[in-house]
């Protein structure tokens, strides 16, 4: 990939993570509820997904979802469905005793943590949409598709956990300072549960 290309995709890819979305709200969430450094295990778990995506896409099953209504919306829906569950559940979330703002009564698994990023990435179809339109910019057919493919890959990844984790769990801990506070870790829970579920009728609402 020439040097002018890779820059165009570098720029490309940091406008891409700084808009905020279900990913970006995951993050912050998660440095938050289990701190900065193991919100990392959440970031990993969005970029499986993203990787995923890309290899779908790669492999021409993007064409089909994008082209297929029923297919799009049953993924959809689905991931509209997931968004509000988490919302709900931190909306309904009460805090320890002691103010402290926490998910669960005990500290993550970070297997739970990837497992919800990778689901948040996973389940939002206009992922799918948006490498179909994006990737081919970036692609010349008459070159070895596999190193443009990987070069892709790991410039896209590499600049999303950068930007979630130095930018968005980062900007979270300003947040922790209501969590020395009574009603603090409630006002937050039901501010990232509120997010949460206003991404996912974005999701199911868009077109």
């Amino acid at each position: 990939m020439q040097l002018s290309l890779w820059l165009a995709l570098a720029g490309a890819g940091v406008l891409i993570s700084f808009t905020p979305g279900a990913g970006a709200i995951n993050t912050m969430n998660n440095s938050l509820t289990s701190g900065f450094r193991r919100s990392i295990w959440g970031i990993l778990g969005q970029q499986a997904a993203l990787i995923v995506h890309i290899i779908v896409v790669a492999l021409g099953v993007g064409v089909l979802v994008s082209g297929s209504p029923v297919l799009f919306n049953v993924i959809r829906y689905a991931g509209a469905a997931y968004l509000v569950f988490l919302g709900i559940r931190l909306i309904l979330q009460k805090p320890d005793p002691k103010g402290e703002l926490t998910v669960a009564p005990t500290r993550e698994p970070a297997w739970s943590m990837f497992r919800r990023g990778l689901w948040v990435n996973l389940l939002n179809p206009k992922a799918l949409v948006f490498f179909l339109a994006f990737m081919p910019q970036f692609i010349r057919p008459e070159q070895p598709l596999l190193p443009q493919y990987l070069v892709l890959t790991v410039t896209v990844v590499l600049i999303d956990v950068v930007v979630m984790w130095l930018f968005f769990a980062v900007t979270a801990r300003s947040f922790q300072r209501f969590t020395n506070t009574v009603r603090g870790p409630r006002i937050l829970n039901r501010t990232f549960g509120v997010l949460f579920i206003t991404v996912a009728v974005l999701l199911a609402l868009v077109h």
